[in-house]
């Protein structure tokens, strides 16, 4: 099973902010200051990040494509 499957099992197709930060073993509220910062890290993870209205959704097949690659 690939992480892309085990992400959409689990998550479904977007993962909430509060969802990605368990995943990451962050606090959502220590991920959303990194995701703020200037860091590689920051801009790899803003380009798989969705408003949907005035929330914030991380698409999994994005999220587990920056898994595999770290």
């Amino acid at each position: 099973m690939t992480t892309e499957e085990q992400l959409l099992d689990r998550y479904g197709p977007l993962l909430s902010l509060t969802e990605l930060s368990e995943l990451l073993k962050r606090s959502p509220d220590g991920l959303r200051i990194a995701l703020r910062s200037q860091t590689e890290f920051a801009q790899k993870w803003n380009a798989a990040k969705r408003k949907v209205g005035r929330r914030v959704y991380f698409r999994a097949s994005d999220v587990a494509e920056l898994i595999d690659e770290a």
